[in-house]
């Protein structure tokens, strides 16, 4: 393996508009979790496969779910709550008798409870996208790899599994920087062969660790097989 990659790198060395890369889904992801809690659900019969909006990993949310509803409860009670108390603030304002102390103070109530009121709705908020992140749903991407198993405990962080987008394929080379313009409108050839495609992004930094080279990727279309070696030239 050792000997095949010195070989390669040689060959472009000796060609510049011949590269070797790897043909590899156009994005893959490494999803982790978000919040704490234990996996209730990994459908490892996905593994391997495409999903379909399919559930990946569940975590349980039982106690989330009790809190939302009860906090949900909980709002509608100071929005009663509030509404009262604006009706006594706009009688009291009317009467004389009462003097500005008794009127502030029964204004400082309504406005107590309104901050009471933004504070469980912040609550509300985190409580539903707590459960949401506990549900994790793959739309139509390929489900690489999973890592964890129903029982376990995560914490944010924590790698629970990897998929890819099948979508595209992409294909990453090192240019010379000198050699960038001068490929930029030849035709490229994959495997000897003539295609219609394009320079998909020039990344006009210098690499890394291809400290002289700029990252090149070509994305192809309708991918039968990935994972293949693809030789590419520019002609």
């Amino acid at each position: 393996m050792k000997y095949l990659f010195f070989m390669l790198l040689s060959l472009n060395f000796m060609f510049a508009s011949v590269f070797y890369a790897k043909l590899e889904p156009v994005q893959s992801y490494k999803v982790k979790a978000a919040v704490n809690g234990k996996v209730i659900y990994s459908n490892e019969e996905i593994e391997g496969k495409k999903a379909n909006n399919t559930v990946v990993i569940k975590l349980d949310s039982f106690v989330d779910e009790i809190d939302l509803k009860q906090t949900q409860n909980k709002l509608k009670d100071i929005q009663t709550m509030i509404d009262i108390e604006n009706k006594n603030y706009n009688r009291m304002k009317k009467v004389s008798s009462k003097s500005d102390f008794e009127k502030d103070a029964q204004r400082l109530k309504v406005i107590n409870l309104q901050t009471t009121k933004a504070d469980t709705l912040i609550k509300i908020a985190n409580l539903k996208d707590s459960i949401k992140n506990k549900k994790l749903l793959e739309k139509d991407n390929y489900i690489y790899n999973i890592n964890v198993k129903s029982g376990d405990y995560v914490t944010p962080g924590t790698l629970l599994y990897e998929s890819k987008d099948l979508s595209q394929g992409k294909l990453t080379i090192f240019v010379p920087i000198a050699d960038i313009e001068s490929i930029k409108n030849k035709t490229i050839y994959l495997n000897d062969k003539k295609s219609n495609l394009k320079i998909t992004k020039i990344y006009t930094v210098a690499d890394s660790e291809h400290i002289s080279s700029y990252k090149v990727e070509i994305y192809i279309p309708n991918v039968k097989k990935f994972s293949r070696l693809v030789k590419i030239e520019f002609k």
